[in-house]
C-alpha cells in the first residue's frame, strides 16, 4: 500500500512539473513568436512531443492552443491602435482556402520532406532579411492596387497551404511576404500577422484538424492556452515599444533556428 502511494505521490509530482514546464515553455515561445511575427512552433510543439504526444495529436493540441497567441496579440494591438482592419481582413480571407486545404492533406501525407524543404525556404529568408539592411525599417506602401492585391491574394494563399499543414515558421513566411510585396515596416506587419494568422488562420486550421479526425489532448490546452495567451500580449506589448532594427534581428534569429530545426528534424 505504502510503494502504491508513493508511485502516486511521484506521478503527481512529475505531472505539476511537466505543467509548469509546459506553461514556462508556451510563454517563451509565443513571446518571441508575437515580437518577431511567428514561429511558436519552434519549442511548444517539439516540447508536446518530448512529453510524449504522438505528432498528430501534438499538431492539433499545439494549433488550438496558438490560438491563443492571436488573442493575446490582438488584444495589446487594438489597444495600441496599431492594427488596419480592413488588410487584416483580407490576409485572413487570402490565406482560408490554403489552411483548410493544407490541415486536410497533412492528416494523409508523411510532412518530414516537407518540413526540411520549408526549413531551407525559411532559412532563405533570413539571409534575404538579413542582407537587405533596409528591409522593413520603413512603410512604403506598394501593389495595393487590384492586380497587385490578387497576386498578394494567390501568395497569401500558398502560404495558407503551409499553416494548415506543416508546426512552425509559416508566420515568418507572411511576415516577410507583407514587407516584401505590400511595403509594410517589421511593426506593421508583424501586428498584421500575428491577428491574421495567430487567431484566424490557427483557429481555422485547428477546427479543420478536428473535423477531420485529429485527436486533440484536452487535459493540457488551458494551461498551453495561458501561456500562448500572456505571451501574446508581452511579445505585442514588446513590439510596440521597440525599434523595426530589434524587431529586424529578432526576426532572423528565429527564421535561422527555425530553419535549421525543422532541417535537420531534431
Amino acid at each position: 500500500m505504502q510503494g502504491t502511494a508513493g508511485k502516486r505521490n511521484h506521478l503527481q509530482h512529475m505531472d505539476i512539473l511537466n505543467t509548469f514546464g509546459l506553461f514556462l515553455g508556451s510563454l517563451f515561445s509565443n513571446t518571441l513568436a508575437s515580437l518577431s511575427g511567428g514561429g511558436a512552433g519552434l519549442i511548444q510543439f517539439p516540447l508536446l512531443i518530448f512529453l510524449g504526444l504522438p505528432f498528430g495529436i501534438a499538431l492539433a493540441t499545439h494549433k488550438v492552443a496558438s490560438v491563443a497567441l492571436g488573442v493575446g496579440a490582438a488584444i495589446k494591438h487594438i489597444r495600441a491602435g496599431s492594427l488596419n482592419w480592413t488588410l487584416t481582413l483580407y490576409v485572413i480571407v487570402a490565406g482560408m482556402l490554403g489552411v483548410i486545404l493544407g490541415a486536410n492533406v497533412i492528416l494523409f501525407v508523411p510532412g518530414r520532406t516537407a518540413e526540411a524543404l520549408l526549413g531551407l525556404l525559411i532559412l532563405g529568408l533570413g539571409l534575404y532579411s538579413l542582407t537587405k539592411t533596409e528591409l522593413g525599417q520603413l512603410n512604403q506602401p506598394c501593389n495595393r492596387h487590384w492586380q497587385g492585391m490578387i497576386v498578394g491574394g494567390v501568395g497569401l494563399a500558398l502560404i495558407g497551404i503551409l499553416n494548415g499543414s506543416l508546426t512552425a515558421g509559416t508566420g515568418l513566411f507572411v511576415t516577410l511576404f507583407l514587407i516584401r510585396w505590400f511595403g509594410f515596416d517589421y511593426k506593421q506587419a508583424v501586428a498584421l500577422t500575428l491577428v491574421s494568422v495567430g487567431l484566424f488562420w490557427n483557429g481555422i486550421g485547428a477546427t479543420t484538424m478536428y473535423l477531420a479526425g485529429a485527436e486533440i489532448y484536452w487535459p493540457w490546452i488551458p494551461v498551453l492556452l495561458l501561456g500562448s495567451l500572456l505571451g501574446g500580449y508581452l511579445g505585442a506589448h514588446l513590439a510596440t515599444q521597440k525599434s523595426n532594427t530589434l524587431i529586424k534581428r529578432c526576426f532572423e534569429v528565429l527564421t535561422f533556428v527555425i530553419g535549421f530545426k525543422l532541417l535537420i528534424g531534431f
